[in-house]
């Protein structure tokens, strides 16, 4: 399994596995391949240290070393790509535990809160105002930013 490091137009960073180097050329240059926070198409490949996920391999890369108090570039790249990665496990754990009702949503979160559907986790759309009186009425909504890549199946 070849990891390769890659970014979006919009400078997202992820990893990619692909089962070779051909596989990975071929993939990018037909375009298969997409960010998983925004879902643009538009991936090139970083430069990094060759690496192989091979079963069983615990090595983790070295620390960057930087003055005290101090982050460097690359630790604001790590915090960032570990915020991304919290963040869309957190949003696939979400869409995994709730049903999509849709622009049912707030039809819905009332049945539920007036015990007039059986109680249970839902997502789906709102307009502010919507949210608004939702809110009004004592039941509590959150947004969640949703990836488009997220809202698609994986292939």
């Amino acid at each position: 399994m070849k990891v390769l490091d890659l970014r979006c137009a919009q400078d997202h960073r992820f990893e990619g596995w692909f089962a070779s180097e051909e596989d990975a050329q071929s993939q990018l240059s037909r375009d298969l391949v997409q960010c998983p926070v925004c879902g643009d198409h538009a991936v090139s490949r970083l430069p990094s240290a060759p690496r192989l996920n091979l079963s069983g391999a615990t090595a983790k890369p070295a620390p960057t070393q930087s003055r005290q108090g101090e982050e460097g570039p690359a630790d604001a790249q790590q915090l960032m790509q570990a915020l991304q990665a919290t963040y869309l496990k957190a949003v696939r754990q979400v869409m995994a535990q709730t049903e999509d009702v849709g622009d049912r949503f707030v039809e819905e979160a009332r049945r539920i809160h007036y015990q007039e559907a059986p109680e249970r986790g839902i997502r789906g759309s709102a307009t502010p105002e919507d949210a608004q009186a939702l809110a009004d009425e004592g039941i509590d909504t959150f947004p969640l930013l949703v990836p488009d890549a997220l809202k698609q199946t994986a292939h």
